[in-house]
């Protein structure tokens, strides 16, 4: 019985696939000033032309660069890992695995495209990057990334992760990136939303802000905006994950999983592994496929399908995506990395047509899934990942109860070394449920009244 499964190097995936041309109905375009669709000219302050023809792009499959490559093979092709050390815990006939993205330097999938990013912005002339980060993973990768292309690069990370997780500020610093608590004193927005709410923990939409008005504020024209989750390209650039995982399975002669999961905030890694069987499923293969979020940030579960800005400034176009408002304050729970009011809009197209089906867990519950996973399998995981792995044993189980011998296959998004912080709390019995109440959530929602609405249209196959 394998428990690792290696592909060699050569075989790592010399394209990624876009999801964007095989959708049965297209993901509706972004919208700018008066509703009107943005043409990629406005997108150009803030991405460089490379990036947004990506973003655009409905070409199924788009060529990775060699220089790419180079560095992606240094933890690439990732590990294909059996639990099996859980399917006995649980008795389970169902045969689990996981896709290591826990490999990479800074511990997490999040290179997968911050190294792409970094590429291209230095192909394009770009000399600084500007981005935010919720728990640390994807500020940690692109200054990893940006230190490899030789890129200045600046991140604004959520003040509530700022403060929990400060070994995650070192690394950024290490890779010589310059790492600021959002909301701060350096931006416009970030002086407004302290002088309302000074103690404020901050958001993902108020760091994303604070980029994006740094990286427009540059005369020059020689800064750029990255963002690590919920655009297309992101979504491209991380579907590495999935397409390997297929060529992984099927050595062990498995031609498809019965279920794939993955946590989800802004969607990449869930899409990462995912997108690749999606279009399996669109061909017509039977599977299950489950985008997991909090139940204290419920955009998929409980939000609403509609136009919404990217941004709590409302400085990115309007996208249709699953939405709480981009007013939206998460609570502080220790999953910062899914902490986001809004999904990314491939996600949420593939929620409108009935491919994926999206489920909210407690944050106790995970945290009592990451522990039976480190007693079990050994690792400790980051508390995103620990929502699929909660998922994953529910399917697990579920399994034992129907006597189904499922194929289980989910994304080990990334390590929880950095996040030590968060088992703590909950070994102490500090951590707490919180689930978003109705009248936050009508709240919350009623910014978005007045927006555009988006087709719901939907194939209905699924």
């Amino acid at each position: 019985m394998d428990v690792k499964i290696l592909l060699n190097e050569k075989d790592i995936p010399k394209q990624w696939y876009n999801l964007a041309a095989d959708l049965p109905n297209p993901v509706q375009p972004p919208l700018g000033p008066g509703g009107k669709p943005i043409g990629p000219e406005m997108l150009a302050p803030v991405f460089p032309m490379n990036i947004i023809e990506q973003e655009v792009s409905t070409q199924r499959w788009i060529d990775i660069p060699k220089e790419v490559l180079e560095i992606l093979y240094q933890w690439r092709p990732a590990p294909l890992r059996r639990a099996t050390r859980l399917e006995k815990y649980l008795k389970t006939p169902a045969k689990i695995f996981y896709k290591d993205e826990s490999t990479s330097p800074p511990g997490s999938h999040k290179p997968n495209t911050a190294v792409p990013q970094a590429y291209y912005n230095k192909v394009a002339g770009i000399k600084k990057i500007t981005t935010e980060t919720g728990a640390g993973q994807w500020g940690s990768a692109l200054a990893y990334a940006c230190n490899q292309f030789g890129l200045e690069c600046k991140v604004y990370m959520v003040r509530i992760s700022f403060d929990q997780k400060p070994f995650r500020k070192i690394m950024m610093q290490v890779w010589g990136a310059n790492c600021v608590a959002s909301p701060s004193n350096q931006t416009n927005f970030g002086r407004k939303i302290l002088k309302e709410m000074p103690n404020t923990p901050g958001s993902l939409g108020i760091a994303i802000s604070e980029a994006i008005e740094e990286a427009v504020s540059d005369k020059a024209g020689e800064t750029r905006y990255s963002l690590g989750s919920v655009l297309n390209h992101v979504m491209l650039h991380q579907t590495i994950i999935g397409l390997e995982a297929k060529k992984q399975l099927q050595m062990v002669g498995i031609k498809k999983p019965d279920i794939v999961i993955g946590c989800a905030g802004g969607g990449s890694n869930f899409a990462g592994l995912s997108f690749p069987f999606v279009q399996d499923k669109i061909n017509g293969a039977n599977i299950e496929i489950i985008p997991v979020e909090p139940k204290a940030c419920p955009s998929m579960t409980r939000g609403e399908f509609a136009y919404d800005h990217g941004d709590t400034a409302c400085m990115t176009p309007l996208l249709a995506m699953y939405t709480l408002g981009h007013a939206f304050m998460p609570e502080p729970i220790h999953a910062g990395g899914l902490r986001y009011h809004g999904m990314a809009p491939l996600v949420c197209q593939a929620i409108v047509e009935g491919l994926v089906k999206p489920r909210a867990y407690h944050q106790l519950k995970c945290y009592e899934s990451a522990m039976i996973w480190a007693k079990t399998e050994g690792f400790i995981c980051a508390p995103e990942t620990s929502h699929a792995i909660a998922a994953t044993i529910d399917e697990a189980l579920k399994a034992k109860e129907e006597g189904k011998e499922k194929v289980i296959l989910f994304s080990y998004s990334g390590h929880g070394l950095m996040d030590l912080s968060g088992y703590d709390a909950y070994l102490t019995g500090k951590l707490k449920d919180y689930e978003l109440p109705d009248a936050d959530l009508k709240k919350s929602t009623a910014i978005l009244k007045d927006l555009p609405k988006p087709s719901t249209k939907k194939t209905g196959k699924w």
